[in-house]
């Protein structure tokens, strides 16, 4: 990246929810939440400063899932080999629950193809399998974070690991629950989970409250291992909430630029638009990530220009 350059938040100024960022050589591709008519929209760049629109990298639903505006959540993208695997939330028709797709595709930015006959992981028990984001190990095993969606019936709502076979595309062993909705700020649920690791812990990150709301916001939670158990830092607050101008921060997703530096993805609402039925939309926003210690720092929300390194 040239020395001297900068970016300002929002990087995409258009309602891009639940962003995920993946890096291919020194190209950065983001995915999100369906709006228009795009199942699972996706941007490219490479300078992360400005982003183009490349369409639909999931144009086709799977037969068991159901079409329709607001039904395709935070897609997320894990290589494997030669492939790329999208893992996204759609509606299952057998179950008119939310559940977990995964779809292939040979280059990231699609078309991805899923030729399922049913959903990837869908726990109907538990309301249904929502939000999933892979995590790579140091050792290169991958695992799957999700959140079961208890909250759309009046179920307990938790977050939940399982691992990965080595492509991707099937699971191995049984989920296991690794966080559970227990503090006031939160109210009324966790999401959107994604993991870090740092000095051999592992960082549980979630959003949580309402995601229409000015106080949605990011915390988060400590372990020794991958499946846990994880000790809840944010126990009286969230670690990144509403700031200024920015408000409701959350769907957030984490990767490393060329020069291996810490950088999260987020969405957030401008303060005076927030929801849409006040015309507002969730933005995709990059703020840096380092660590104090064992403690991570985030400088934010920003909305003033900012260096890229």
């Amino acid at each position: 990246m040239p020395a001297g350059k900068t970016y300002s938040n929002p990087v995409y100024d258009d309602d891009f929810p639940d962003p995920f960022v993946l890096r291919v050589g020194e190209i950065y591709y983001a995915y999100a939440t369906n709006v228009r008519s795009n199942n699972v929209p996706a941007l490219r760049s490479t300078d992360l400063a400005t982003w183009e629109r490349l369409g639909d990298a999931l144009p086709l639903l799977p037969k068991w899932a159901r079409s329709g505006a607001g039904l395709t959540w935070a897609p997320s993208v894990l290589p494997r080999g030669d492939r790329y695997v999208l893992y996204f939330t759609a509606r299952d028709n057998a179950s008119d629950r939310q559940c977990i797709g995964r779809a292939v595709a040979a280059v990231p930015e699609g078309k991805f193809k899923d030729d399922s006959a049913r959903p990837f992981i869908c726990q109907t028990s538990l309301g249904g399998s929502i939000d999933p984001s892979p995590f790579v190990d140091d050792d290169g095993s991958a695992w799957l974070l999700w959140k079961n969606d208890g909250n759309c019936c009046g179920l307990p709502v938790s977050l939940w690991i399982q691992r990965l076979s080595e492509d991707g595309l099937s699971v191995v062993g049984e989920p296991i629950e690794v966080l559970r909705y227990d503090r006031a700020w939160e109210s009324p649920l966790i999401e959107g989970p994604s993991m870090l690791k740092h000095n051999d812990k592992y960082y549980l990150f979630y959003s949580a409250n309402r995601y229409e709301s000015a106080d949605y916001a990011i915390g988060y939670a400590v372990a020794d291992t991958i499946t846990g158990p994880y000790t809840k830092v944010t126990q009286d607050g969230p670690l990144f909430a509403k700031r200024g101008k920015v408000a409701g921060p959350g769907g957030q997703e984490f990767f490393t630029d060329t020069d291996g530096n810490l950088w999260m993805a987020y969405h957030a609402w401008k303060s005076r638009n927030v929801g849409y039925a006040n015309l507002g939309q969730r933005s995709l926003r990059l703020d840096r990530v380092r660590f104090e210690g064992d403690v991570p720092v985030l400088e934010g929300p920003t909305t003033d220009p900012q260096p890229l390194p």
